[in-house]
């Protein structure tokens, strides 16, 4: 090229130059890659968002040691806290601030309260914001939203699978089966979907007659008026379904003063809150002894390195759901990012929705892998059964994960 050429094509060079602010790829000058974590920082759900805010940070921690996003130049992840609050009015607000301040957002996780990522992932998706949701309930992921992945198994689907493991459980234990259950549920929507499709034929199919059915709004002031139509009814099978440890412990103490606790009637709960350390805080361990709870993730076989890490740095005496949720989201995020080269979240998106794998992020998700469906739901999503034994909960099944046996109360 002469000289003269060159310099007549200076000005072109030097305005693409400017148009990107440089001449290095874009990799070189990402330095940070932002995630989010939307959940309850406040409220009565504030613990759980706690607990999720802990396995983010042990991931990010982790991430970054091992030398950040290698496909950016080993830009670091920085974690930003929104708190989602008490009620589905402010998790929208909470999302809607999320949006406004932080728009170089590549992704987020949240929102726990299965009602919460409905309203948020309503303004999530509008910006084209990937979000990974732990939160149960089945309208997540059937409003043909494109940016909402969810990694649990969704409410419903639990219900089915779990509860004839239970009876069969019951069944082996007492050489009885039971032909009668109780459901007390709050009405959030995690809640509402876990026992939808017993209700609608479930435990009819199961042999199982309903003869007490109750549903509150949350925060219960009182329990007793449930807890009385259980004790007139006496159902072999209670499933105890409030979302908030504080109604948790009001209806488990509630229960052994009349008479129904450590295991007179056997109580089955779903979700991760009735396994929450601040349980044991607050009610000893005879009453919390053989409580079982439906979960979609669990410490279990396998998982031992990270259950012991999360309780060595974060003082927590186990690992959680909503922790181990939230700890595998982060590496799921990672690797999207490792393979799109690019904090943009719709090529972010894309590369979660393209994602296939039994390794990585896999490794800390019921069912061995991460691969998500047209809808957002994760394929071949498992679940866990955890009991309360001698004041630890402990994953009894599935068997290939189980770290105890399980006990039925046989009185």
């Amino acid at each position: 090229m002469t000289m003269r050429r060159t310099l007549a094509m200076l000005p072109v060079l030097l305005g693409v130059c400017a148009g990107i602010g440089n001449c290095t790829s874009a990799a070189a000058q990402t330095k940070e890659v932002k995630l989010g974590l939307i959940a309850p920082m406040s409220g009565p759900w504030a613990r759980q968002g706690d607990l999720m805010l802990k396995g983010a940070n042990l991931a990010v921690e982790d991430i970054n040691k091992q030398g950040g996003i290698k496909s950016l130049g080993g830009a670091t992840v920085k974690l930003l806290v929104f708190d989602a609050g008490d009620s589905v009015e402010k998790a929208k607000n909470a999302a809607q601030r999320m949006i406004a301040q932080e728009p170089d957002l590549a992704g987020a996780t949240g929102s726990w309260l299965s009602s919460f990522t409905l309203g948020v992932t309503e303004v999530t998706e509008r910006a084209e914001l990937p979000v990974l949701t732990l939160s149960y309930s089945d309208q997540i992921t059937s409003r043909g939203f494109k940016y909402v992945f969810q990694t649990s198994l969704g409410g419903g689907a639990q219900a089915n699978q779990a509860v004839p493991a239970l009876i069969n459980l019951a069944e082996s234990a007492t050489g009885k089966k039971p032909t009668t259950i109780g459901i007390v549920q709050d009405n959030t929507a995690a809640s509402v979907s876990f026992a939808k499709p017993m209700r609608e034929g479930g435990l009819a199919k199961l042999g199982l007659k309903l003869v007490v059915d109750e549903t509150f709004t949350p925060p219960l002031s009182d329990c007793t008026p449930l807890i009385q139509k259980v004790r007139s009814s006496r159902p072999d099978i209670l499933l105890l379904l409030p979302t908030a440890i504080s109604d948790d412990k009001m209806c488990v103490e509630k229960l052994h003063e009349f008479g129904l606790g450590r295991g007179r009637v056997p109580v089955i709960s779903n979700g991760a809150h009735i396994g929450a350390p601040d349980m044991l805080k607050n009610a000893n361990k005879e009453l919390l002894e053989g409580l079982m709870t439906v979960v979609g993730n669990w410490g279990s076989k396998g998982q031992e390195a990270i259950m012991k890490e999360f309780v060595a740095k974060t003082g927590e005496p186990w690992i959680t759901q909503d922790s181990l949720s939230t700890y595998g989201d982060m590496w799921i995020f990672k690797e999207a990012l490792e393979k799109s080269g690019s904090v943009d979240r719709r090529k972010v998106a894309e590369e979660i929705r393209k994602m296939d794998t039994h390794e990585g992020p896999a490794k800390f998700f019921p069912g061995g892998r991460v691969k998500f469906d047209e809808a957002g739901r994760r394929v071949d999503a498992d679940l866990a059964i955890v009991q309360w034994q001698d004041g630890v909960p402990v994953t009894i099944y599935p068997p290939a994960s189980a770290l105890a046996k399980p006990i039925w109360p046989k009185n």
